[in-house]
């Protein structure tokens, strides 16, 4: 699979942008005017630095406005493409995209655009040139791929062919179906992008909100199976024209496209696998069966202090580790882990977030094909020393520099507790309260970084997005995503956040960018765990009186049950399916982390999103004053 990508997408000068997409592992280009105009060296110049980097050129643009135009704008049209012609000689490239008019003064009309596009081949053609024809979705008379095929059809010259973009077929909801039918030889190049399926103009939001595949809502699987029917065998190429990568890292987002072509090319593969596609073999999606365990990386006394308030949610110190300052604490099938040494990952963890939860283990089917797709996908793989005794645990780089370890019963992976832990009397008998297991993991990030973390677990784990919701906060809004497997056994919410004025924005300034701000724990009966947390000496988050009228009005809920929520200070919501959610928080501790305990009911799914504005306030009035030095 000949990878490529349009210089628009990414920020930085020429150069910049050349080694991120070479470093992201990309064969070729689409160069855009602009790139090479706004650098200082010449055309051939340009051409030779984009070979120096190993790459092709594979499409110069753009052109518009050239069909259909009466004299005298007609011959300043074909006098403007021989220009055009002159750059991609210096350049090296052969292949000029025209994209379908939009100007005032085109007459229209199919035959009309055929003769101005055979006339076009033959001059193309006398400089081995081609120009390959796309349908905007806004083109004023050819919007759509069948139209565009139509007058390539007819203009029937070897040096004309047509360019297939996936936003102008699936934004605006054209049946894919038909590429079908055109013969694979005419189509010149395939340009792919993603976007959210929301109401919108269509040149707005192709020129603003359009994303890597995988990130967005457009069925990109089915079009590019039509466009696998055709036998079309050259580049595919991501134009991705996004206001947030044209501010972000090219690094970055040049590798988020080369994962999401990879990707994609790999669910191709698998879903047409009679078909030729040239594609290094991947194990399939990890399953993932729960998050084993969670470790927070801690000085002695701040684990000391941690340690007392895992006490107080029921949680024991079970175990030590055999040759390290590390401490297991069990509640149910929750293993938390509390790691002071004073070198390696998790003290380097320590030294740039404080107190902080630094590594995340999740049990899966297949630890090693886990790893190994996640490697192919271009995720950094992480290892560090192993001590006498210590299994080799597969793992990667995660959110924030935390990492991401991943274990299974089927191999010696199973046995971690048992071969790196020996048991320990506790220091005081725990009462557990009823915590079963982690429901949930909320990482925070900048709202920029979201889109490549989605695409980070959606593309290596048997996981699905739910769409973006926009939650209030009292400093600004926090953007909130949900990413869960089908069975609820592994839920992430990512949180970005654009100031530091909101709860989770100063979490990320404060701990300089720790991923998870809080933990969700389960239990199958919250009053008799508040209970049981309250007998612990556990502090529960103050919740205004307010907040229990307003839900007793909305939901109509009994006063007998509104008043036990309240003396708890346990929120609730409804997901008007039969479904309700309970919610119980501890008070904030270091730079804002805090724990949740929830239960479900009735086959609620969500996440309380109502409640955040009021949780969000409360903690806030708990926290550290802004300004207060954190040590």
């Amino acid at each position: 699979m000949k990878t490529s990508i349009a210089t628009v997408s990414i920020a930085g000068d020429l150069r910049d942008k050349l080694t991120a997409i070479a470093g992201a592992g990309f064969d070729g280009i689409e160069i855009f005017e602009q790139d090479f105009i706004a650098y200082s060296g010449s055309p051939t110049e340009i051409g030779e630095m984009v070979r120096d980097h190993g790459l092709k050129i594979d499409l110069f643009q753009p052109v518009r406005d050239f069909e259909g135009l009466p004299e005298p704008l007609r011959a300043k049209a074909f006098d403007r493409i021989e220009r055009r012609f002159d750059l991609m000689e210096e350049l090296g490239t052969d292949l000029l995209l025209v994209s379908s008019t939009t100007h005032s003064e085109s007459l229209g009309g199919v035959d009309r655009f055929a003769a101005d596009f055979g006339e076009l081949g033959e001059r193309a053609a006398a400089r081995g040139m081609r120009i390959g024809y796309e349908a905007r979705s806004w083109g004023r008379f050819v919007s759509d791929y069948r139209d565009a095929w139509e007058v390539v059809r007819r203009a029937d010259h070897p040096a004309v062919g047509l360019i297939l973009d996936s936003f102008h077929t699936l934004a605006k909801k054209v049946d894919p179906g038909g590429i079908r039918a055109i013969p694979g030889d005419r189509i010149f190049h395939v340009q792919l992008s993603d976007a959210p399926m929301i109401a919108m103009d269509l040149e707005y939001m192709s020129r603003h909100f359009r994303v890597m595949p995988g990130e967005g809502d457009l069925p990109l699987l089915d079009f590019l199976r039509a466009v696998s029917v055709t036998g079309y065998d050259g580049p595919f190429s991501l134009e991705i024209l996004n206001d947030q990568l044209r501010g972000s890292s090219a690094r970055i987002a040049a590798l988020d496209g080369h994962r999401s072509l990879i990707y994609l090319a790999d669910q191709l593969k698998r879903a047409e696998p009679a078909r030729q596609i040239t594609l290094p073999d991947m194990p399939p999606k990890g399953r993932v069966n729960g998050v084993e365990f969670v470790e927070f990386s801690a000085s002695d006394a701040e684990a000391e202090t941690l340690g007392q308030m895992l006490h107080t949610l029921g949680f024991e110190r079970v175990a030590r580790h055999i040759a390290k300052s590390v401490s297991l604490w069990r509640q149910g099938s929750i293993n938390i882990v509390i790691n002071t040494e004073q070198e390696g990952f998790a003290h380097s963890s320590y030294v740039m977030h404080g107190t902080s939860v630094c590594d995340i283990g999740l049990m899966v089917e297949d630890a090693g094909a886990t790893v190994e797709r996640a490697r192919a996908l271009g995720a950094n793989l992480f290892a560090q020393p192993l001590g006498a005794g210590e299994l080799d645990i597969p793992a990667v780089r995660g959110v924030g520099g935390s990492v991401l370890h991943f274990l299974d019963t089927s191999s010696e992976l199973g046995r971690v507790w048992e071969a790196e832990f020996k048991p320990v009397d506790a220091d005081v008998a725990a009462s557990p309260t009823g915590l079963t297991r982690i429901d949930h993991v909320a990482q925070v990030m900048k709202h920029e970084e979201m889109l490549t973390w989605a695409l980070f677990y959606t593309s290596i784990f048997e996981i699905e997005k739910a769409p973006e919701v926009d939650v209030a906060d009292p400093g600004g809004i926090v953007h909130s995503r949900a990413l869960q497997s089908a069975d609820g056994a592994i839920r992430i919410t990512l949180n970005g956040v654009d100031t530091h004025r909101t709860f989770a924005g100063r979490f990320v300034s404060d701990s300089f960018g720790s991923s998870v701000q809080h933990l969700a724990f389960a239990t199958s009966d919250i009053f008799a765990t508040a209970e049981k947390l309250a007998a612990n000496g556990f502090e529960s988050l103050p919740i205004p009186t307010n907040y229990y009228g307003e839900i007793e009005s909305r939901f109509g809920l009994t006063s007998d049950f509104v008043a036990a929520l309240r003396a708890a200070n346990i929120l609730y919501d409804e997901d008007g399916a039969g479904g309700s959610y309970f919610q119980l928080y501890s008070r904030p501790y270091g730079d804002g982390f805090f724990f949740e305990i929830i239960e479900r009911r009735g086959g609620y799914d969500g996440y309380g999103a109502p409640n955040a504005p009021y949780r969000t306030a409360a903690l806030k009035r708990l926290s550290r004053p802004a300004g207060m030095p954190r040590r």
